[in-house]
């Protein structure tokens, strides 16, 4: 499939260049048969206070942009880079590691793990390095400044459509990552709380993140400082 980037990456990174792809092309493996191309030679920089949309119709690839963007899954050629750094040739280990320090990701829909609380679903990327109980308070912050500090004890069943988006913006906030990527973040909201969702990515820009959205909502592509859309 074809793409008309608006936006293309630039020969080298800029110290606020926080995520790269470069000439990056992906391609989903069929058995029996060649790779099937979804993207191919895409660029893209995002710096910090930007809002860059991936937009498209349904199977035109936003997804795999932005998985291959936070590092989950690997272009068939291209080079990803965070804050200048390379993930070519990183163990998926070390590519982990980095995304907890610098990558926050919330998936499409926000899922949440449903035997937990929406605090212990945002303590969860505090983990692996034993920190839960020192970012304890500012997972609760988050939750109040998200409007569902009253939530915490909410296992997710109990929460809105738009409570769960929050809470998962919380968790992907928590690490204080310099970038966000975020997929259909409104799908299967109403259109208020969709739009509560845009104001919210908006925000975390103007603070100085680098946000990427893959969507086909109207509202947040137009919210979007720069997109690429993809055929």
């Amino acid at each position: 499939m074809t793409i008309a980037p608006t936006t293309s990456a630039p020969e080298t990174s800029a110290p606020d260049v926080l995520l790269e792809l470069d000439d990056v092309t992906i391609s989903h493996p069929r058995p029996g048969e060649e790779p099937l191309e979804i993207v191919s030679g895409y660029d893209l920089a995002v710096r910090g206070g930007e809002l860059h949309c991936v937009a498209g119709r349904s199977g035109s690839g936003k997804t795999s942009v932005l998985r291959v963007a936070a590092g989950l899954a690997r272009p068939a050629s291209g080079t990803v880079r965070w804050a200048g750094q390379a993930l070519d040739g990183l163990s998926d280990d070390k590519v982990t590691a980095l995304r907890r320090a610098r990558v926050g990701y919330l998936d499409q829909g926000g899922a949440l793990v449903d035997g937990m609380t929406a605090l212990e679903n945002v303590l969860l990327p505090a983990v692996p390095d034993r920190r839960v109980r020192a970012l304890h308070e500012r997972a609760r912050s988050l939750l109040d400044e998200l409007g569902v500090g009253a939530r915490e004890g909410y296992r997710p069943a109990r929460l809105s459509g738009g409570e769960r988006q929050r809470v998962a913006l919380a968790r992907a906030l928590l690490l204080e990552p310099g970038t966000v990527l975020a997929d259909e973040p409104t799908a299967s909201l109403d259109r208020v709380t969709a739009d509560e969702v845009v104001a919210l990515l908006c925000g975390l820009a103007e603070r100085g993140i680098a946000v990427l959205v893959a969507s086909h909502d109207r509202h947040l592509i137009d919210a979007a400082g720069t997109t690429t859309e993809l055929a």
